[in-house]
Formats: structure tokens, sequence, C-alpha cells
């Protein structure tokens, strides 16, 4: 067991590291979903069950696994900063929904995750607490990574600050969103043991 939680500590420091493996694992799991989801219901529907089940881990998920395959690309290319690119992330993700809502809301009952997707827009109290508390650990997590990127150089202080900041923040986020998480999530009829 200890062998087996420093193997998984030492992925997520080389993710943590250098990002470009996070972003390739993102895309090659991106691509592996869209073939498997295009073998399933056919080239259109596995298109935009995999763009939208995309846009799922945007809205319901508190950190930016979704997004960073477009805001790693376009902080390396342009500088602009993640929290910026993260804006346009949601901006998409929230056009598709309203088109594939508009002209086939039917697509949402293709799997479990769309399904609860859709539970979760159609029931927006008290379901929406999903989606605002994944726009907060999203955006904290992206405002971290974006400080982290530049401020590589700082000096020891101002790392040890960083970390500090991040822990605190980040041991808030996981007991809070594991609570209401759990609560919703068996709202919902979704039993998943997190206790």
């Amino acid at each position: 067991m200890k062998k087996k939680r420093e193997v998984l500590s030492n992925i997520k420091e080389e993710f943590d590291k250098h990002p470009a493996i996070k972003f390739t694992s993102v895309i090659i799991l991106l691509a592996l979903y869209f073939v498997f989801a295009t073998h399933s219901h056919g080239f259109k529907e596995g298109l935009l069950i995999s763009i939208l089940t995309w846009s799922f881990f945007v809205f319901c998920t508190p950190i930016a696994d979704a997004g960073i395959l477009i805001d790693f690309p376009m902080r390396l290319i342009t500088g602009i900063k993640m929290i910026y690119s993260e804006m346009i992330v949601w901006g998409v993700a929230a056009l598709l929904n309203l088109f594939a809502f508009l002209v086939k809301p039917t697509i949402y009952d293709s799997t479990i995750l769309l399904a609860l997707f859709k539970q979760i827009v159609y029931n927006p109290w008290p379901y929406s607490i999903i989606i605002i508390l994944s726009a907060i650990g999203t955006y904290l997590s992206v405002y971290i990574g974006d400080n982290l990127m530049s401020l590589k150089r700082k000096t020891k202080k101002h790392r040890n600050f960083i970390l500090k900041h991040k822990i605190v923040i980040f041991l808030f986020l996981v007991i809070f969103v594991i609570i209401t998480y759990n609560f919703l999530l068996g709202k919902m009829g979704v039993n998943i043991p997190l206790f």
C-alpha cells in the first residue's frame, strides 16, 4: 500500500512539474472516450457526447483539468493568464450545452454522466451548488497554477507562502466539496460512499 501511494505521489509530482504531460494525458483520455462514444453511438452523436462530457467536467469538477485543453496551449502561445482563458472555456462549454439542449436534448440520456448533468441543470436548487463549488475550485486552482508558472524564480520565502496558501485552500476545498457533494449526490440518488 505504501509503494502504491509513493507511485501515485510520483505521478502527481510529474504532472505538477510538467504541465505538458497533464495536457497530453487529458487529450489521450478525451480521444479514447471519443473513440468509445463513436463506436457506441455513431460519429455525430459520439462527437456530441464527447464534447458534452468534456463540458460536464468543466462545470462539475472543482479543478481545471477539462479546461487544460484550452488553458495550457493558450498560456504557452499567447501568454494570457489561465484565469482568463478559463472564462473562455466556461463560455464555450455553456454555449455547447445551450446548443445541445435546443437542438438535441435527448442526447443527455445517452450516458450516465450526461443524465446526471441534465438532472443538475433541470433542478437548479440545490444541485447548481455543484457548479458553483466547481467554479470556485477551478478558479482557485487556475489562480494558484498561474502564480506558480509566473513566479517559479521567486525567493524561498515567497515559495513557502504559496505552498502554505495552496495547502490551506486545498484542505478547505477538499473537506467542503466532499461534504457538499456527498449530500447533493445522496439527494440525487447517486450512492458513492465518500465516508
